[in-house]
């Protein structure tokens, strides 16, 4: 039977009440299991729950019913700075710091840590390098000396350096041009091949999920409404998956 890296137990979530009014439920009785070493793909329209789900897993986002399991323990019974430091976080924006250099931001979560200057170099090295890029060459600059695909590629080495054993990413290409983006997906599809990480990815684009994901989990208003291998999304009759497949190949007159 395959370890489970991350389990949604009939997971809900309202926004807290207002004026009286009860809050809007953004999740309603999710349940899934991510199976250790799998990358599973969240999509469906904006405000269909996939962030706010995925914010879940580090505790950034705590459910109002139901319970979030990484590994065998539920969310709410880690020390949150523990929890939130054993996973990787990769967001569209990068977060990066401006006034710090690449090494500085890849590095950041280990001086926290406490780790020794040697072991930050020596571990931002191997992460640059996972990602493409050389530490001799990177490790001075700024993001404002970065192209934008070169700053995607030093946030996911922050990501990885505390050598986290799931990595969370949210639209992280979403802000690239078709290229650009395109050779990040093919570069974080070589590199989780080379690293046992239980990934969850939220993305709005279709190919995307199917050229990196083994599994395709669509969401809409709050809740499951298809969860597919990657294998049978583009022939499923249901007719969640059916639109979303008809609205991003739309066929294109010259």
């Amino acid at each position: 039977m395959a370890a489970v890296g991350v389990e949604f137990a009939k997971v809900s979530y309202a926004l807290p009440p207002a004026d009286g009014q009860p809050g809007r439920v953004l999740l309603r009785d999710i349940s899934l299991q991510l199976e250790a070493g799998t990358v599973t793909a969240l999509l469906g329209r904006s405000g269909s729950g996939k962030t706010t789900l995925l914010r879940m897993v580090n505790g950034l986002v705590m459910p109002t019913s139901g319970e979030v399991r990484v590994g065998d323990k539920a969310t709410g019974e880690f020390d949150t700075v523990s929890l939130r430091r054993s996973i990787g976080y990769v967001i569209q924006e990068t977060g990066l710091f401006p006034h710090m250099t690449v090494e500085r931001n890849v590095g950041m979560a280990l001086e926290l840590a406490g780790r020794s200057r040697g072991q930050i170099a020596s571990r931002t090295a191997k992460t640059l390098a996972l990602v493409g890029l050389g530490f001799t060459e990177f490790r001075g600059r700024y993001p404002w000396q970065l192209s934008g695909g070169q700053r995607q590629r030093v946030g996911l080495a922050r990501a990885l350096a505390m050598t986290p054993e799931i990595l969370l990413m949210d639209e992280p290409f979403g802000a690239l041009d078709p290229l650009t983006r395109a050779e990040m997906q093919t570069m974080l599809r070589d590199l989780l091949q080379k690293v046992d990480k239980t990934v969850l990815l939220v993305t709005h684009d279709l190919d995307e999920a199917l050229y990196l994901a083994e599994r395709v989990v669509f969401l809409a208003e709050g809740s499951v409404v298809a969860d597919l291998p990657a294998s049978e999304v583009l022939k499923s009759e249901n007719h969640h998956v059916k639109d979303y497949v008809s609205a991003v190949h739309r066929a294109v007159s010259i």
